[in-house]
């Protein structure tokens, strides 16, 4: 085939059946003649096509490798553990499903399950993953604000890393101290200045003592409570759900009631009960602290700041003066989990409850819009995700939910996964996530950091038999959680002698 550009057009000619190249402009003595006509924007639009299916052959190869990759570490993973272990894992996907969906019965508003939110759990790829999926006919309210696109019906969960985690927040601190700056490397300098508001300006506590002044009078020496402390806790959120059912004299027979921000109590209390132990603040109730701190009559509620600590609070602590003890909180690294104060809340009772019950959040089906039960409607955070995020908390043992559709207090929560099924699903997720000291039996393992300090004795005044054994088995080694480390190390002081 022979090439010619005329104008605009590019003419292909032939080979006849003899084998000579046909001319377009003589006689083709009546052997066939094959003219090819092409014009350039439709051979553009060919070679584009063709470039198109190339890159699309390219990412689907890619594509291919990829999940080749994931496929062979998710089986290398699993080759690494016990059949024990893989047996864990197994059975607390298996009870997991089964607490999710369990038998649906009828209600006048849907169907929902025995356990009361309605949903359904499916097994993922692997003995880790699970997806929890919201009835088709879900109303999903919630728009991201910058796509506008609605919320899904449908979530997917990690088993291994919710048990990993949840569990090593079950033996670690969460209150900042001046032992964990002290004993981490650079502590003052690449820690400090960052829980201290505008602390950039202070070129990174070069000057301690400057820094010390800002942090003194919400910064303790010790952790003032140790994991197992209290018994029974419950957290209280600010649904306007609350209204619905008299919750308030079973709420006051908690051992520890923690509310969040400045959900008031007086005009309430039959709904939301009297008492008040601690109150998780976000940064704008904690910059009204003096106001916050007139909601509890006694005037002894803690105050648990989880941002950073501003000069108009410590100028409040001072002047009004405020006298409720007042700390700032470490977290540990839920990724890409829902990260409201109702979540941190929860995660502050796990540290220092041995039962977390939780009352006040919006988790029953029929969900129409966010409210507070002392205010009016306003937007919130993604509320199907939460609702999702919670019933996994609930169906892994670690909160029981109280709710309208909830009431009945002995309510018994089905084929939640035994003691033992969580240890061994913890070890063995520990392996699969590579996390620090993965395999051992040392309650020390994840100590990526360790430090011997000299420290007095402990000041929690008649500790429970829960938390005495505790301090004897962490050998009255303090955990406290490295925020964003990959390996989910923890930094451990270790007292001498």
């Amino acid at each position: 085939m022979k090439r010619l550009n005329h104008g605009c057009t590019t003419i292909y000619h032939a080979k006849d059946d003899s084998g000579l190249m046909s001319d377009p402009n003589k006689s083709s003595g009546g052997k066939a003649l094959i003219t090819i006509l092409v014009q350039p924007s439709r051979l553009l639009r060919q070679m584009r096509i063709l470039q198109i299916g190339f890159l699309v052959a390219l990412a689907s190869g890619l594509s291919a490798i990829l999940i080749y990759i994931n496929g062979v570490t998710n089986f290398v993973g699993i080759q690494r553990l016990s059949s024990e272990e893989v047996e864990a894992l197994q059975s607390l996907q298996a009870s997991f499903k089964k607490c999710v969906s369990t038998s649906f019965v009828a209600t006048c508003y849907m169907m929902q399950s025995a356990n009361g939110l309605g949903l359904q759990a499916f097994s993922g790829n692997d003995y880790c993953m699970v997806t929890i999926n919201f009835p088709s006919n879900t109303d999903s309210k919630w728009k991201d604000p910058k796509t506008g696109a609605p919320e899904g019906l449908s979530f997917e969960f990690d088993l291994c890393e919710a048990v990993a985690t949840w569990e090593q927040v079950r033996n670690s601190t969460t209150i900042l101290t001046k032992d964990f700056i002290d004993a981490l490397p650079n502590g003052w300098e690449d820690y400090a200045w960052r829980r201290i508001n505008k602390g950039i300006q202070l070129n990174r506590c070069q000057n301690k003592t400057l820094c010390m002044e800002k942090l003194r009078l919400v910064l303790p020496e010790t952790p003032p409570y140790v994991p197992k402390e209290f018994g029974r806790c419950a957290v209280i959120g600010n649904s306007g759900d609350l209204l619905k059912t008299r919750f308030g004299k079973e709420i006051d027979g908690y051992d520890v009631v923690i509310r969040e921000n400045g959900a008031p109590i007086q005009n309430y209390t039959e709904y939301v009960g009297r008492k008040s132990t601690f109150r998780l603040l976000n940064r704008g109730s904690a910059k009204a602290l003096d106001k916050v701190a007139e909601l509890d009559e006694s005037r002894k509620e803690v105050l648990i700041v989880k941002t950073t600590i501003h000069d108009i609070m410590n100028q409040m602590i001072k002047e009004v003066p405020i006298r409720n003890a007042v700390y700032l909180m470490l977290g540990a690294s839920f990724g890409s989990a829902a990260k409201g104060t109702g979540l941190k809340a929860l995660e502050f009772a796990l540290s220092m409850c041995e039962s977390v019950d939780m009352y006040g959040f919006t988790v029953d089906p029929g969900y129409k819009e966010w409210t507070r039960y002392f205010s009016e409607s306003r937007k919130g955070h993604t509320p199907l995700h939460g609702r999702a995020y919670y019933q996994m908390m609930e169906c892994l043992g670690l909160i029981k939910i109280h709710s309208p559709m909830r009431a009945d207090p002995n309510r018994v929560l089905k084929w939640v996964p035994s003691q033992s099924t969580i240890i061994a699903a913890r070890t063995a997720s520990e392996k699969l996530l590579r996390r620090v000291g993965a395999g051992s039996i040392d309650p020390l393992r994840a100590c990526e950091i360790k430090k011997q300090v000299r420290r007095r004795p402990s000041a929690v005044p008649s500790p429970r038999k829960a938390a005495i054994d505790h301090q004897k088995f962490v050998k009255g080694t303090t955990l406290y959680p490295l925020e964003h480390n990959p390996g989910h190390g923890m930094l451990c002081t270790v007292p001498m002698g």
